[in-house]
């Protein structure tokens, strides 16, 4: 099963610190990157998508807003919320829509839960 993560950042930088420990943790796994919600959307209608990283600070719209509207269009993706902004009310409004919050910097440690529980969710759904 060929799994496609989709990074969205407006960092280059913070892109390529989640993409190595992406590799590090499933190198078996591909990877597109987007630099906002704008791009995100044009990726996904370009290919399909399995598993979403979302910043929360980027300039065109916050990280909730655009994992909301994955949420409406993929009711099982699982998307994380990647942030440095540790706030009670972001992480609990992550929850409310069924994401995952992940502390930056990224590193495969802070990754490997969500990612393992990824792989889970995604292998359940296809049987």
């Amino acid at each position: 099963m060929s799994i496609t993560v989709l990074i969205v950042d407006d960092s280059k930088l913070a892109r390529i610190v989640a993409g190595r420990a992406l590799a590090e943790l499933r190198p078996e796994w591909s990877k597109v990157e987007a630099g906002g919600a704008a791009e995100a959307h044009e990726v996904i209608s370009r290919q399909p998508v399995d598993v979403a990283l979302i910043d929360f600070n980027m300039a065109d719209k916050d990280g909730l807003e655009l994992a909301a509207e994955l949420r409406a269009q993929s009711p099982d993706m699982p998307i994380a919320i990647i942030t440095a902004n540790i706030q009670d009310e972001i992480i609990a409004r992550a929850r409310e829509i069924g994401a995952t919050f992940v502390a930056k910097p990224v590193n495969a440690e802070g990754l490997e839960g969500f990612l393992s529980g990824a792989a889970l969710r995604l292998r359940s759904s296809q049987t």
